[in-house]
């Protein structure tokens, strides 16, 4: 068996669906022989997890899956894998490094008192 992260797309409908389009982006862990039944896997995934339900202005909320964008094999895991990597073009890299640096702190202060460093 091998490893794939895969990204399962869904669109967010509200309503009538009159708001700014929205999509939830997933990455998701598949085991599969091979590229073929990972996708497979993947996508009957994504079309078991469609949903609706009626939120609080009485709207029905819709998450329809729309696809697999990416899929990439993993072979085997070990520590320290990349997973995922992604290129940020900023108009400030002070701002930017500032913001991951806040995200960290906060991660950092949310461990358990004996993991802090």
């Amino acid at each position: 068996m091998n490893w794939y992260l895969t990204k399962l797309v869904f669109r967010i409908v509200c309503g009538a669906g009159e708001h700014i389009p929205q999509f939830d982006e997933q990455l998701r862990l598949i085991t599969a022989y091979d590229e073929k039944e990972a996708f497979d896997k993947a996508f009957h995934l994504g079309k078991q997890e469609e949903d609706s339900f009626i939120n609080s202005r009485n709207e029905i909320v819709q998450w329809l899956f729309i696809n697999i964008s990416e899929m990439k094999s993993l072979g085997s895991l070990s520590d320290g894998l990349e997973l995922y990597s992604r290129i940020e073009e900023k108009d400030s890299a002070a701002h930017f490094i500032n913001c991951v640096n806040r995200k960290a702190e906060k991660l950092r202060n949310e461990l358990p008192t004996h993991y802090k460093l």
